[in-house]
């Protein structure tokens, strides 16, 4: 788009013909200075930037003293920014003058002044900070990001105060011209790995970005693969510690999340909450949650096989007890588990669109009216309904709400494999799970690390797997830092710390 002309009108002109028809789109007409005025022109999206007469906004002031100086006094402020205005910033084309403005900031056009002025306001309406709603933790912060990019970088660099935190900022969608920002630690992150997620992000041609989900979509290599190769966090701490450990969080405009860069199936299945506590509750939460694998993926299937094919490995009261409570039951073991399946996924689907406490209520009630109402009916048996109640346990105890709708996926081509092969269709589920987890990588990561890879240094630190080790053995950062920045904290002798003061 052309450059700025120093004749007010000419830009004007232009303004007013690319503004056609916004009508929430404001142009304000001025004359400021003494003895001759200056026509000058204020361009800002109504309900983005403050009142302009309104001392305590940056623009406010900024014209209050404009209005009192004169022709000379203005072109120097204009220049030199006489004001000390922090966040004032010139503009040398149109199409520079209307991202700042569409971003929600005033640009202010002054005849015979070749630039225009950013200056910048209080931005569009949203959300403040809130608390965490789905990663609910018992100790550690309780902030969660917000819908603006600004304020979430802000809540990073919060935790963060170092210049080492690199924050670069991008705009995606050829029509929304969504803000992103690219956030890493320029000492610890790989560079082949910042590299490639800057080269994905340039080449995106897109009409919208409209939630950092687009985003996580299309980086990264395409793949049938159900698992997620970003995790999705809402917290500032959960941020900050991924950085710390040579991660890149990509944040986007209108998104209260940020996708963490790279990732793995070890990461997915922690929580914020386990490096404040005791190490060994810690260990026994994430033995809890890898339990939570197996219950949300096979039991169903488990129970078909076992039902179905070798009721043997039943001790004989037990099968005698569920022979029993399958009495006049008219469908088979698979169309008994499909139908409560079906069910409680209607229920969760429900109570995930119902407002407020009202979805709580009917995914509770529900569940039990239905599962006693078809027990009393006798469609189905009342182990069923135990072996349903536990798998969904199990997938709401994955922490990663992803990467538990990833598992409630599979856990139905499980239910098919045992239900037509018995245990031999249980194994095959499985070693089919194992291998596919082995064979994903995100963004060169293997998936399954630190469990089934080494790093290329041959260390593969597991004080951070299922069970995590007491703080002071934790020295090691993660396979995402890059070679020989490995070492994460030490102790310092007293002789060093003496010369050191």
């Amino acid at each position: 788009m052309e450059a700025i002309s120093g004749c007010l009108t000419e830009n004007e002109q232009v303004i007013r013909s690319l503004c056609r028809g916004c009508d929430d789109i404001i142009l304000r007409p001025m004359r400021l200075g003494f003895p001759a005025p200056v026509s000058c022109l204020a361009v800002y999206i109504e309900t983005a930037v403050s009142n302009m007469m309104l001392r305590e906004s940056v623009l406010g002031q900024l014209l209050s003293h404009l209005w009192e100086m004169d022709t000379a006094g203005i072109r120097r402020v204009m220049e030199e920014n006489g004001l000390g205005i922090s966040d004032m910033k010139e503009l040398s084309t149109m199409k520079e003058a209307m991202d700042a403005m569409l971003a929600g900031n005033a640009v202010l056009f002054v005849d015979g002044y070749e630039k225009a002025l950013k200056i910048g306001s209080k931005g569009y309406p949203g959300t403040g900070v809130g608390k965490a709603e789905s990663e609910k933790v018992l100790r550690g912060s309780k902030e969660a990001f917000c819908e603006s990019v600004k304020i979430n970088t802000a809540l990073i660099r919060k935790r963060i105060r170092t210049t080492g935190l690199k924050v670069e900022e991008n705009f995606l969608g050829t029509r929304s011209n969504t803000v992103t920002a690219l956030v890493y630690m320029e000492d610890l992150v790989r560079q082949d790995l910042l590299s490639q997620i800057k080269e994905e992000l340039q080449s995106l041609s897109l009409d919208s970005v409209m939630d950092s989900g687009i985003l996580e979509q299309l980086t990264g290599r395409f793949s049938w693969s159900p698992f997620p190769r970003c995790q999705v966090t809402e917290r500032p701490d959960r941020a900050a510690a991924a950085l710390l450990e040579g991660r890149i969080a990509l944040i986007s405009d209108n998104s209260p999340s940020a996708l963490l860069l790279p990732t793995t199936l070890n990461s997915l299945m922690q929580t914020g909450d386990d490096y404040y506590g005791n190490f060994e509750i810690a260990s026994l939460l994430r033995c809890i949650r890898f339990s939570a694998i197996f219950l949300a993926f096979s039991l169903p299937g488990l129970y078909l096989a076992v039902t179905g094919f070798h009721p043997q490995l039943l001790p004989t009261p037990l099968a005698m007890s569920l022979a029993q409570a399958r009495q006049g039951v008219p469908f088979p073991g698979m169309g008994e588990v499909l139908f409560l399946e079906f069910s409680f996924e209607l229920l969760r689907e429900a109570g995930l669109r119902m407002p407020g406490p009202i979805g709580n209520t009917i995914g509770i009630v529900g569940g039990l009216i239905i599962g006693q109402a078809a027990v009393s009916a006798n469609l189905l048996s009342p182990v069923v309904v135990i072996v349903n109640a536990l798998t969904a346990l199990g997938s709401f105890s994955i922490p990663n709400e992803e990467l538990s709708e990833a598992f409630r996926l599979l856990k139905y081509g499980m239910i098919f494999l045992c239900g037509f092969f018995g245990m031999y269709g249980f194994a095959f589920g499985w070693l089919f799970l194992l291998i596919h987890l082995c064979t994903l990588k995100s963004f060169g990561i293997p998936y399954m690390m630190p469990f089934a890879a080494t790093t290329e240094d041959g260390i593969t630190p597991v004080t951070d797997g299922i069970l995590r080790a007491p703080a002071g053995r934790m020295d090691r950062r993660p396979v995402y830092t890059r070679p020989g920045a490995r070492i994460r904290m030490g102790r310092e002798k007293p002789e060093e710390k003496e010369g050191r003061r």
